[in-house]
């Protein structure tokens, strides 16, 4: 990745992560160059691709130098997803951060709606909105009417202030955030101390979500401006398939074993909350 080629530094970093990524990633990066709002730079980070995805994405960086840039880890290794974004997030030179995986999409307004709700609410951390689990994109007549939003459990546009919404995570009245929702400040990412690098894949968004919710505001805005694709390759699904993960709260692998950081990031932190200690006894 170059460093903007002496350019001012926009007010905001898009990242992001792809393996083996070919089907769907220009499709994600279309999407970023849709935005109605512009000053914006991309970071996209591969992790160990072997298929195309690669040099897809390093013909968008030639093509948009100093706005696009391509990064991977040494030797073109994998390292999973946690590591991905941190290493997006460690280049990034925007003032905000915005996350967008490469088989989803945003509607054209998303950075500048949001970009703006950041602006006019300094005390917010984070904003993020109803994601839309799309399942239509695949054009089936049994897919067109499946599409649905992610259920906020708070009163939308709404200032939500800690730890109120990891209560509401645990005690299963609110989703958390999907990663192409959000928009984030640069400095609450520092300050939760970026993502949890032993998760790889599953709850990797989780972990972060719940450091950054536990410390700081976060609004909650009615709209979705953004598309998390439902398919047969995603990560949750290749898991699920595995034995490893189950959607919703059932008990499973992966689940367990984020709970089992959560309690322990909790005590390291100190966290004095017998509510949430309470809901988080529950499901563990």
């Amino acid at each position: 990745m170059a460093d903007g080629g002496g350019q001012p530094a926009p007010r905001v970093s898009v990242i992001t992560i792809f393996l083996n990524g070919e089907r769907f990633i220009q499709e994600a990066i279309d999407s970023i160059l849709a935005q109605t709002y512009d000053d914006w730079e991309l970071l996209l980070v591969d992790d160990g691709s072997t298929d195309a995805s690669t040099s897809i994405a390093l013909r968008y960086a030639e093509q948009h130098p100093g706005r696009i840039g391509y990064l991977q880890h040494p030797g073109h290794r994998n390292h999973g997803m946690s590591t991905s974004r941190n290493l997006g997030v460690k280049h990034a030179r925007g003032e905000y951060v915005a996350f967008l995986d490469a088989d989803d999409v945003w509607l054209p307004q998303k950075l500048e709606r949001q970009t703006a709700i950041l602006e006019s609410e300094p005390a917010a951390a984070m904003v993020y909105g109803a994601t839309q689990h799309w399942h239509s994109w695949t054009g089936r007549a049994e897919d067109l009417h499946r599409d649905r939003n992610r259920r906020l459990g708070v009163p939308p546009n709404t200032l939500v202030p800690p730890p109120t919404l990891v209560r509401l995570f645990l005690g299963r009245e609110a989703w958390t955030p999907a990663t192409c929702g959000v928009l984030i400040r640069r400095a609450a990412i520092d300050q939760a101390g970026g993502f949890e690098d032993r998760f790889r894949g599953m709850f990797e968004d989780q972990a972060f979500f719940y450091k950054l919710c536990l410390i700081a505001p976060v609004f909650v805005e009615a709209g979705c401006w953004d598309r998390y694709r439902q398919h047969p390759d995603s990560w949750c699904e290749v898991a699920r398939k595995r034995g490893e993960y189950e959607p919703g709260y059932q008990p499973n692998p992966a689940r367990g074993t984020f709970l089992n950081w959560l309690a322990d990031y909790l005590a390291a932190q100190k966290v004095d909350e017998p509510e949430l200690w309470k809901l988080l006894r529950r499901e563990l």
